[in-house]
C-alpha cells in the first residue's frame, strides 16, 4: 500500500469519527441527522476505497439517503 493511499484511508476515518462525534453532541436534531448522514457517506467512501463498490453503493443508498430521509420526516412530524 502506498503512503498516499494510507493517508487517504486515515483521513477518511478521522473525518468519519469527527462526524459521528458531532452527531452525538449536537443539540439541534436536524444538524445531528446531517452529521450522521455525513458519517455514513464517509463510510461508503471507505468501502469504495477498500474495493467493495457494491457495499459502498448499498451504504450510500440505504445508510445515508434513505435513513436521512426517514429521520427528517420523523423530526418534521414531531412538535417542539
Amino acid at each position: 500500500m502506498s503512503p498516499m493511499v494510507a493517508f487517504v484511508h486515515i483521513a477518511v476515518l478521522v473525518m468519519m469519527i469527527i462526524a459521528a462525534f458531532l452527531a452525538v453532541i449536537l443539540k439541534n436534531l436536524l444538524s445531528a441527522v446531517i452529521a450522521l448522514s455525513a458519517a455514513s457517506l464517509l463510510l461508503s467512501l471507505e468501502f469504495y476505497l477498500l474495493h467493495a463498490p457494491d457495499v459502498a453503493i448499498a451504504e450510500a443508498g440505504i445508510g445515508a439517503a434513505l435513513t436521512m430521509a426517514i429521520f427528517i420526516f420523523a423530526i418534521r412530524a414531531t412538535k417542539k
